[in-house]
């Protein structure tokens, strides 16, 4: 009969471990079946993923593929409705000199007006760019939204 206090492993199952490191006259010599001196045995033995041993890595063996846009691509001086709102009376015509007087843009590159925030005041801007909304909400307010080339 087959119960739970006489269940063993299969006969050769099991093994003794074998206590090693533990001096010379153990049976196991100096090194205790560890080697010797190598890479792995000295201390701070870390090394980075996918080190291949000083050789060249991959990443710069294989050539380089494909290409950016990202040289070519405008970079906007983005401008929201809500600041030339705040900045500006009513019936002005507002430029890019007047927008960086006013200290709302920085640099001299391409302007593009955004339509974040609401718009009463009646304006003439003149832009490199719009979103759809921005220049909706201008017209919408008796403006007008030019773009200069």
């Amino acid at each position: 009969m087959i119960a739970l206090n006489t269940l063993s492993p299969a006969k050769g199952a099991k093994h003794r471990k074998i206590r090693v490191g533990r001096g010379v006259g153990s049976g196991r010599g100096r090194m205790c079946t560890r080697g010797m001196n190598g890479q792995k045995k000295r201390s701070g033995e870390g090394k980075m993923p996918f080190f291949e041993g000083g050789q060249m890595s991959i990443a710069r063996r294989m050539p380089k593929r494909g290409f950016s846009h990202e040289q070519f691509r405008t970079h906007y001086e983005i401008v929201n409705i809500n600041s030339l709102e705040a900045k500006f009376d009513a019936g002005t015509e507002i430029t890019k000199e007047s927008l960086k007087a006013a200290g709302i843009i920085k640099k001299n590159g391409p302007v593009k007006i955004l339509a974040n925030g609401d718009l009463k005041k009646k304006f003439t801007v003149k832009a490199d760019a719009f979103s759809k909304t921005a220049k909706a909400k201008i017209e919408k307010a008796g403006g007008k939204a030019e773009i200069i080339k």
